[in-house]
């Protein structure tokens, strides 16, 4: 399990990627995105952040998986709980799923870039390729330039055009406002370690799949 950064940490580290780091030695001297003051975060409107949901609207249960790119159990979570709690509750119109990232560091802020820059459409598939792939594109350790070039590659095998990615991990206005919405919701489901999941409004930590199923069985034979 891994555990939040305090937020000022969180800011100090989310710098933007981008393709600035494709070809430039060092990081890049402008302002981080979430390091404004709490009065400026307080004023961005989070209202432009899409929810990632997937499954019937009008399942009877909801499921909110609260998840960082960069942490490893989120990554065994995805290769193992989630491909069965798809197959046996999301596909079959039991539980309608959303995903929230958590932003530990500037990598993992610009994995979700990479991700959302797909739409709705994209976002589950390109997510399952960067919990694929997370031990290669986080290779890169502490380097900016490989591990934006290696998120690039990722965005670009998902199909979505070079500009297009291009602009999304240049977009300081959309890092802004994804590391307010974190913050935002952290603070409301009181996200202190990922994963946490949120069961019908109540909060949970990781688990083994069977006591996931078992905490939705019993939901469903409440309904």
């Amino acid at each position: 399990m891994t555990r939040l950064l305090p937020v000022a940490a969180l800011a100090a580290a989310a710098v933007l990627g981008g393709t600035w780091f494709l070809s430039q030695p060092t990081q890049p001297n402008f302002p981080l995105p979430g390091a404004a003051s709490a009065q400026e975060t307080a004023e961005i409107d989070v209202s432009t952040i899409v929810e990632m949901s997937i499954g019937a609207e009008d399942a009877p249960v909801e499921v909110i998986e609260y998840a960082s790119f960069t942490c490893p159990h989120c990554a065994s979570f995805h290769e193992n709980q989630y491909p069965q709690l798809k197959a046996d509750y999301i596909e079959t119109g039991m539980v309608r799923f959303t995903y929230r990232e958590v932003y530990f560091d500037r990598f993992g802020l610009w994995a979700s870039m990479v991700a959302r820059c797909g739409g709705e459409e994209k976002f589950f598939g390109i997510t399952e390729m960067l919990y694929d792939q997370q031990r290669d594109w986080i290779a890169g350790g502490n380097d900016p330039a490989v591990i934006a070039g290696n998120l690039r590659r990722i965005g670009l095998t998902a199909g979505i055009e070079p500009e297009a990615l291009d602009a999304c991990l240049s977009d300081g206005t959309m890092a802004q406002t994804l590391v307010a919405w974190f913050e935002e919701n952290a603070e409301a489901d009181n996200v202190t370690s990922t994963p946490t999941l949120i069961i019908d409004g109540t909060k949970y930590a990781n688990m083994s799949y069977s006591d996931l199923s078992a905490l939705i069985d019993e939901r469903l034979a409440d309904q």
